[in-house]
């Protein structure tokens, strides 16, 4: 196979492009196609690259269009119920701010712990104007990122979760099951209602995850606030500036 497909299987290239011919893809093909169809298809491509080109071009408009709408909803939903959108989320400063600002972060992040003591400068100076909502997207290259996420959720269940969140990201480079313990019983948590709630927390941080990937959130740390555009790579100081305007 040429190097165009990559790491992708015959079969997967095959069928993908039988549909963008309109080729009917026959039943025996399902197990793997026939010499001839894969003749077929590579003498295609050699004559007209540019149809697979252009099919993954409209490939890649169609679901940017996709994320498009869903942040247009998702915004308009945080201007018009803003707790509709928080929902049950960990939040912190004055919750009648005017001013929400959603952060997408992951607990073994470097950027993310970056910007930790960076947001608590922030709302140390605006605490009356921001109201900080924390959403969990734990990255799948991070090993510790979704057990640290459990821990933290269940810190929540006790009223604990930003002493818990400030202990993970000071500690970070000590993230695993003896930094979860300790610091819960540094918090002074129900040890037994603890560990019980680390095994509910899935649901919950699924559904941050899932919010995450229908807005197209490429990584972490991402931040959302009221209206603003979105921007993977924001700065506090941004951040202030956007204040200054919105108030």
């Amino acid at each position: 196979m040429p190097k165009l497909f990559g790491y992708l299987s015959v079969y997967f290239v095959i069928s993908w492009f039988c549909l963008v011919l309109g080729w009917s893809f026959p039943a025996q093909a399902a197990i793997y196609p026939s010499p001839q169809l894969e003749q077929q298809v590579l003498e295609v491509l050699r004559k007209h690259p540019e149809a697979i080109i252009e099919s993954v071009q409209g490939y890649q408009q169609q679901q940017q269009q996709q994320i498009n709408q869903s942040r247009e909803v998702f915004l308009q939903d945080l201007k018009v119920n803003p707790q509709a959108i928080i929902a049950n989320s960990p939040t912190t400063g004055t919750i009648a701010a005017k001013t929400v600002l959603i952060e997408f972060s992951d607990f073994q992040c470097p950027y993310c712990a970056e910007a930790h003591q960076k947001l608590r400068d922030l709302l140390s100076k605006h605490q009356q104007d921001v109201t900080l909502v924390y959403k969990h997207f734990p990255l799948p290259s991070h090993a510790e990122a979704v057990p640290a996420a459990k821990a933290a959720w269940a810190a929540n269940q006790q009223g604990k979760f930003w002493q818990y969140h400030d202990q993970l990201f000071t500690n970070q480079k000590q993230l695993g099951e003896s930094l979860y313990i300790d610091v819960a019983k540094k918090l002074n948590l129900d040890m037994d209602k603890f560990n019980r709630d680390r095994l509910l927390a899935d649901a919950d941080i699924k559904q941050d995850i899932q919010l995450a990937k229908t807005l197209g959130i490429p990584g972490t740390p991402f931040f959302v606030m009221n209206g603003q555009n979105y921007s993977g790579a924001i700065q506090v100081s941004e951040i202030e500036s956007q204040l200054a305007t919105a108030n």
